[in-house]
């Protein structure tokens, strides 16, 4: 069977596991909040009234592009692109081509950064790979102006990072809605582990210090995984409505 990702593929890796999935949507998270065009997300309604909800609809989709065979992926994204046309539709104005982007460098981005946080330094080789996937997704949602290759969308990225995140309004009342959902001890996990994988200007932007007390625990965690006490630490970091879909995340179809 032809998959859109690779058996072998280190995409894989960084998607099939939870926690390397929840650092990269915490980074995304912070993120997000700056970007400029997150009004955007506000149109539904169902970011601010249900950021986690939102959170794992997002790794739904996502999960179902990186571990189904061509034909389903390309309906999931073909989906996902619908899924925009209505709610620009009922807007009456598109998405900005950048804001697409924007995405699309975060889920490039972030799935490097966790799985170097959590695991290993990848090689370049590595991160093209995961480039080339989330390229695919980009080109077949119509996503115009993509970089073609990692080291064209490199300069890009920090391009975008400079241009079209500020701090906002919007901002405030995200993380006022991260705290609101996770509680004061969760939303606190929640900042260092940011703090661990965004790029500086979103550390500069947001204030966040230059370095987490979650660091020197990360090893700790680690260790957790050999003797699986790990799903205690998954356990702390997340409400426990959200137990049976953090436990799906480590579930790896046709793997």
């Amino acid at each position: 069977m032809d998959y859109f990702v690779d058996k072998g593929s280190v995409v894989r890796q960084i998607w099939g596991k939870s926690d390397t999935i929840l650092f990269i949507f915490a980074g995304a998270a912070a993120e997000f909040a700056l970007n400029k065009a997150v009004d955007w997300l506000y149109y539904t309604g169902r970011l601010p009234s249900d950021p986690l909800g939102r959170l794992f609809t997002t790794v739904t989709y996502a999960r179902k592009i990186v571990f189904s065979e061509k034909g389903a992926a390309h309906r999931a994204i073909d989906a996902m692109a619908a899924i925009h046309a209505t709610v620009e539709a009922k807007r009456g104005y598109s998405i900005p081509d950048w804001a697409y982007r924007d995405v699309l460098y975060m889920l490039i981005d972030y799935s490097i950064r966790a799985y170097e946080v959590l695991e290993r330094k990848l090689t370049s080789a590595e991160k093209r790979e995961v480039f080339n996937v989330f390229y695919r997704v980009g080109h077949r949602m119509g996503v115009k102006d993509l970089p073609t290759t990692y080291e064209l969308w490199l300069p890009d990225r920090d391009k975008h990072l400079q241009e079209n995140l500020q701090k906002s309004n919007y901002t405030h009342d995200l993380f006022s809605q991260y705290k609101k959902h996770l509680g004061l001890i969760r939303y606190a996990i929640l900042r260092e582990a940011q703090t661990l994988v965004v790029p500086a200007q979103v550390r500069h932007l947001l204030g966040f210090r230059g370095r987490s007390w979650l660091w020197p625990m990360l090893g700790l965690y680690k260790l957790s995984r050999y003797v699986h006490a790990d799903k205690l630490f998954k356990a702390l970091l997340m409400p426990p409505a959200y137990k049976s879909e953090i436990s799906a995340l480590d579930a790896v179809p046709n793997s």
